[in-house]
C-alpha cells in the first residue's frame, strides 16, 4: 500500500512537472500564473493535479478554431447596412475629434462606432427587469437573449413565461444560457421555451450533460444580452435572478448597473449574440441572411450618443477589453472613476492606474463593503491596499456593489459585464459598451456621487489595522488570484 502511494505521488509529480513545462514553453503563460500553479502543485500535488485538469488547461485548439470559424466580423456585416456611417464619415460630425485614438483602437479590435443612440441607465435590478419585460411583451419579430445566470426563481419564471408566450405568438425567440452560471436551473425549465416554439443553446455544456463533469467550467460566458427586433438592446451587470433584484437579505442593498440602448448600437450586441449562437448550435446560416430577415434593420436616429461595443474572451490571445480600459486610463485628462465588485488587476492595469494618479488625475475606486465571494474579496483588499498607498481614493459601498462601470473625464463612460479582475479579462466571455456622451457621463457621475455618500472612504491606515491572520490570508489569496 505504501509503495503504491509513493508511486502515485511520483507519477502525479511528473505529470505536474510536464504541465508546468507546457505552461512555460507551449502556452507561454504569464509568470504570475505559472508561479501560482507551481505553488499549488508543489504543496498539494494530487489536489493541484485535479485543479489543473479542471481549471488550468486552456481552451483546446479545436474549440478556438470552432469559435473563430463561426464568428462574424462586426465590421463586415455592419458596413453592409444601408445608411450606416463608416469610421471615416464619423470624423465629419466631430465625434472623433477628441477621442480619435480610443475610437480607432476599438475599431481595430473590430468595434464599429455607432451613432444616434438613446441610452437609458438603470441602477437597480427592479428598474431594469420591469423595462425589459415591457419590451419583451412588445416584441414583433425577434427576441435574442443571452445570460450568464438565468435562474428558475420568481423573476426567472416571469421572464420565461413572457418568452414562451411570444414564441407561441410566432416571434422568433432564441435564448443562450451559461452552463456554469445557470447550473442550478433544471433543464426542464429551459425546455419549456422549446416546447413553446423557441430555441435554446447551452454555452459549453458538460460532458454527457452531467453537470459535475465539465472540463470547460473555468471558461464562462459572463455576458448579459437582450436584443428585441434588432432595435432595442440591453447589457450590463444584472442577471435574471432574484438576488439581482435585491432580494438577498445578506447582500442588501444590492447596487448594480445596466443599460438599455435604442438605436444602431444594437447591431453590435446582435453581432455578439449571433457569434455565440452560431458556436452553440453549430449554425451555418449565411451572414447575408441576417441582413434580410430583420435582425439588422435600417438605422434610425434615436438619440445623440455614439457607442462602441468591445467584446473579449479566452478564444483570443488579445485581452481587448482590458487593453481598451488601459488606454482610457492612461489617456485620461481629469478623472478616472471605477466601480467593480472584484478588483484583481494585473501588472499592466496596475501600472496604468499608478501613472494616472502620479500625473495628477483624480482616481477613485469603489468596491462593495459586503462581499459575495470571501476568497476573492481577500485578494481584492490586498490590491486595494496597494492602490491606497499610491494615492488612489478607495470607497467601500455600504452593501453589495455589482456595477461594472468606468467614468473617464467628462465625455466617456464604460458600462458592461466585465469586472476589473483577471477572470473577466482573460477567462470569461465579456462585453462592454464605450459611450461617448457628455450628458450620460454627467448622469452617471451624479450616480457615482450618490454612491459615494453611501460609502466609507478608507486609506492605507484602514488596511494596516487588519489582523495578522487577515493579512496572511490576503497574501495567500493574492498569490493564487491568477487562478480565480
Amino acid at each position: 500500500m505504501h509503495n503504491w502511494f509513493e508511486l502515485l505521488i511520483t507519477i502525479v509529480a511528473c505529470v505536474n512537472f510536464l504541465f508546468l513545462i507546457a505552461m512555460v514553453f507551449l502556452e507561454q503563460r504569464k509568470p504570475q500564473y505559472i508561479i501560482a500553479w507551481l505553488t499549488v502543485m508543489t504543496f498539494l500535488p494530487v489536489i493541484g493535479f485535479g485543479l489543473y485538469v479542471i481549471f488550468g488547461s486552456g481552451l483546446s485548439v479545436r474549440t478556438r478554431r470552432m469559435i473563430k470559424k463561426k464568428s462574424i466580423s462586426e465590421r463586415d456585416i455592419i458596413r453592409n447596412i444601408k445608411g450606416i456611417q463608416t469610421l471615416e464619415e464619423a470624423k465629419l460630425d466631430g465625434i472623433l475629434k477628441d477621442d480619435k485614438e480610443l475610437m480607432t483602437l476599438c475599431y481595430f479590435y473590430g468595434s464599429y462606432p455607432l451613432p444616434g443612440n438613446d441610452i437609458k441607465i438603470f441602477n437597480s435590478g427592479i428598474e431594469k427587469i420591469n423595462a425589459l419585460k415591457n419590451d419583451l411583451k412588445n416584441a414583433k419579430k425577434s427576441i435574442n437573449m443571452e445570460y450568464y445566470i438565468f435562474a428558475d426563481d420568481v423573476v426567472g419564471k416571469e421572464v420565461m413565461d413572457i418568452l414562451c408566450q411570444k414564441a407561441r405568438e410566432g416571434v422568433e425567440v432564441k435564448l443562450i444560457y451559461d452552463s456554469v452560471g445557470s447550473r442550478k436551473a433544471p433543464r426542464r425549465f429551459f425546455r419549456r421555451l422549446e416546447k413553446a416554439g423557441g430555441e435554446i443553446g447551452e454555452f459549453f455544456p458538460p460532458f454527457m450533460h452531467i453537470r459535475l463533469i465539465n472540463l470547460k467550467l473555468n471558461y464562462r460566458n459572463h455576458r448579459k444580452l437582450a436584443i428585441i427586433d434588432g432595435k432595442i438592446g440591453y447589457t450590463g451587470g444584472i442577471n435574471i435572478r432574484d438576488d439581482h433584484m435585491g432580494r438577498n437579505k445578506k447582500l442588501q442593498p444590492w447596487r448594480d448597473t445596466h443599460i438599455r440602448i435604442e438605436g444602431s448600437g444594437c447591431y453590435a450586441l446582435q453581432n455578439i449574440f449571433l457569434d455565440d449562437w452560431r458556436y452553440c448550435k453549430n449554425d451555418n446560416t449565411p451572414p447575408k441572411l441576417y441582413l434580410q430577415n430583420g435582425l439588422f434593420p435600417s438605422p434610425e436616429i434615436c438619440g445623440t450618443a455614439t457607442v462602441q461595443v468591445v467584446n473579449s474572451g479566452p478564444d483570443n490571445d488579445v485581452q481587448k477589453i482590458k487593453e481598451t480600459f488601459v488606454h482610457m486610463i492612461t489617456n485620461a485628462k481629469e478623472r478616472v472613476y471605477i466601480q467593480t465588485p472584484y478588483f484583481i488587476p494585473d501588472d499592466v492595469f496596475t501600472s496604468a492606474l499608478r501613472i494616472a494618479v502620479s500625473s495628477g488625475i483624480d482616481v477613485k475606486i469603489m468596491v462593495p463593503m459586503i462581499p459575495d465571494k470571501k476568497t476573492v474579496y481577500l485578494a481584492t483588499l490586498s490590491y486595494l491596499k496597494e492602490m491606497a498607498e499610491i494615492g488612489i481614493k478607495i470607497y467601500l459601498y455600504n452593501g453589495f456593489l455589482h456595477s461594472k462601470a468606468i467614468i473617464i473625464d467628462s465625455n466617456k463612460l464604460s458600462i458592461g459585464t466585465c469586472n476589473t479582475d483577471n477572470r473577466s479579462f482573460g477567462l470569461n466571455f465579456e462585453n462592454t459598451v464605450i459611450i461617448y456622451s457628455n450628458e450620460l457621463n454627467k448622469t452617471y457621475s451624479d450616480t457615482f456621487e450618490k454612491d459615494m455618500a453611501c460609502s466609507k472612504e478608507v486609506g492605507k491606515e484602514y488596511f494596516k489595522k487588519k489582523r495578522w491572520i487577515t493579512k496572511l490570508l490576503q497574501a495567500i489569496m493574492r498569490l493564487l488570484s491568477s487562478l480565480f
